[in-house]
């Protein structure tokens, strides 16, 4: 194990054993801060950590202004103060590489680099400066509000937090040591497979062929089914990548007693654009519509306007990415795809034909799917030259067949696998979910004395309630199975060969 990798292994482990130990929640906030500040200064330096304790302490003492007299020029003032901090360290550096003449004789910015977790910290200010201009009741102490802006579980790359969901968190007690460190430690080793071995997988592929290749290597013409094997193994992914990311800070906040919100709900079975955005990225999706969608339509109320702020919020998220033509051009698509979207649905109301309900969904279903994955050509493609040259033997008929294939056969066979593996998966999950229901429903029933027959006889010597687990003391294994996964999962950091994650670079 690494050095790097056993600081943070150990630095976990304290402060999920301290946690349980420390009775004063103050106290107990005070250890997840300085735990929280060691972390970022030994991960992104001591200077970073400065900046990001000056933001943390600006953004207070604006809240508190605000709170005192919550006006749209002291809130404005707020807001454009942290968008050029983030503009100054993220993009002046891109936009002096594409106009160069414009930034002679200031080579101090070729040198800027990008402060860790800097998009997603900022953001979290800025939806606490708006919350309370809006007079929500927020009132943090100096302390809490420090550690909801660096909380080391997502100080680097979110997800993005709510200060009034995080605060009562902070504020309460943790739980059962064994049942928080267990399914902490399962969540981490769940996330590090994903990150670690699928997404990993397709980015290298099996003989070298993976998703960077394709996207990487230099005068080859690929074919239209090519281009739908890229833009859907990149897909995959970079969602094995994030929402394995998104596992690993769940799980390890939630070893220290705070459970976050989920990040990711099954996004590949949504049946709409619309619904896709609702189950990806959740936490930044839902902080784009509320602090940024919703208060520009408020601006008109004509109808065009409303799909115009649709199209401005998508290029301003591709934007937040990253200073790149390519990004605008996935926002500009996505945007225009949620517009056709809901334009699509008045028409639909028109119609009067329909197809049958689970043909129909199926339909929907596949249709979302390609184009999701069609947008993700744009996002992974290394300039616009080349995201038009696939766009367009995506198009072309004449692109397609097997003799124009130009990737190599098991890369094919290894996103065939993945991505039936994934929705196998998917499907499997829903039925436990469902099975699970009919458990809970047949529980109630025993307890008002309801007879269920034969599926209750049969089903009642397997299905164990979380009572009759303790009862058992199998939880007293469970802080070890934890810490043993824990330890297996962490020895994968270790592999100098894994690319970072994907948006470690936002």
């Amino acid at each position: 194990m690494s050095s790097q990798t056993l600081v943070i292994f150990v630095s976990v482990l304290l402060l999920s054993c301290a946690t349980r130990w420390i009775p004063a929640v103050r106290t107990r906030q005070a250890l997840l801060l300085a735990g929280s500040y060691f972390l970022y200064a030994h991960l992104a330096g001591a200077g970073y950590l400065a900046l990001l304790i000056a933001s943390s302490l600006m953004n207070y003492c604006w809240g508190v202004l605000l709170r005192r007299r919550p006006t749209a020029s002291l809130l404005g003032a707020g807001i454009a103060s942290n968008v050029l901090l983030l503009a100054f360290f993220k993009y002046m550096s891109p936009l002096a590489r594409l106009w160069p003449g414009a930034f002679s004789g200031l080579d101090f910015v070729h040198q800027i680099v990008l402060p860790l977790g800097v998009s997603f910290w900022t953001f979290q200010a800025l939806s606490y400066l708006i919350d309370t201009y809006l007079e929500e009741e927020l009132e943090p102490s100096v302390l809490e509000f420090c550690l909801y802006m660096s909380f080391w579980p997502t100080v680097a790359s979110g997800p993005v937090c709510r200060l009034y969901k995080m605060l009562p968190r902070f504020r309460k007690l943790p739980g059962s040591f064994g049942e928080d460190f267990s399914i902490g430690a399962v969540r981490i080793v769940q996330g590090l497979f994903m990150k670690f071995v699928l997404s990993h997988l397709l980015a290298a592929g099996v003989s070298n062929g993976g998703v960077t290749a394709g996207f990487n290597t230099e005068g080859i013409q690929r074919s239209g089914f090519d281009v739908w094997v890229l833009a859907i193994g990149f897909g995959f992914q970079i969602f094995f990548d994030f929402a394995g990311y998104s596992h690993i800070v769940i799980g390890a906040a939630r070893m220290v007693g705070i459970q976050l919100e989920e990040n990711f709900n099954r996004p590949y079975l949504s049946t709409t654009p619309a619904v896709f955005w609702t189950r990806w990225h959740m936490s930044l999706s839902f902080w784009i519509r509320d602090y940024l969608y919703v208060p520009l339509t408020t601006l008109r109320r004509n109808r065009w306007w409303h799909h115009m702020t649709l199209v401005i919020a998508m290029v301003i998220f591709g934007f937040w990415h990253d200073a790149r033509l390519t990004l605008i051009l996935w926002g500009i698509y996505h945007g225009l795809l949620l517009v056709a979207h809901r334009l699509g649905q008045k028409l639909s109301r028109r119609i009067p034909f329909k197809l049958p309900s689970p043909l129909g969904a199926l339909f929907s279903w596949a249709a979302t799917f390609m184009l999701i994955c069609l947008g993700y050509i744009p996002f992974r493609a290394n300039d616009v030259p080349q995201a038009l040259q696939m766009m367009d033997a995506v198009i072309t008929p004449g692109s397609y067949g097997f003799a124009h294939a130009t990737l190599p056969w098991d890369f094919y066979l290894l996103v065939l696998v993945m991505v039936a593996g994934y929705f196998s998966y998917s499907g499997l999950v829903q039925l436990l979910s469902l099975w699970k229901t009919r458990r809970e429903s047949i529980a109630r029933a025993q307890a008002l004395d309801e007879p269920h027959g034969t599926w209750a006889a049969l089903s009642r010597p397997i299905l164990w309630s979380y009572d009759e687990i303790t009862a058992r003391k199998w939880w007293l294994l469970a802080p070890v199975l934890g810490l043993l996964l824990l330890l297996v999962g962490l020895s994968l950091l270790d592999n100098s060969d894994v690319a970072p994650f994907i948006y470690t670079r936002f």
